[in-house]
């Protein structure tokens, strides 16, 4: 993600929690330090949610909920999203 309207931007920060958390996800990581270890891609920001499968990721982009929080982020930054599916770790 590259934030081209950092202003507008927070207003985004403040907005996107609440619909995140509607449609059962979490973040994991929003707006650290990145520091690559292998290659030469060097993305400028990373934000990582975590949701419980697929669907529900897809459902949380598509929202009403979300939607006045995704344009903003439309209008302030410039963003390439995937989703990976995976599988949860155990924990001891």
């Amino acid at each position: 993600m590259e934030i081209t309207d950092p202003i507008r931007f927070e207003e985004y920060k403040r907005l996107s929690p609440s619909s995140v958390a509607a449609y059962g996800g979490r973040f994991l990581a929003r707006g650290g330090p990145v520091t690559p270890l292998e290659g030469n891609w060097e993305p400028k920001r990373m934000v990582l949610l975590e949701f419980p499968n697929v669907a529900q990721a897809q459902a949380w982009l598509d929202s009403q909920e979300y939607a006045p929080a995704r344009r903003l982020r439309q209008l302030s930054a410039k963003a390439r999203m995937v989703v990976i599916e995976g599988t949860a770790l155990s924990q001891s």
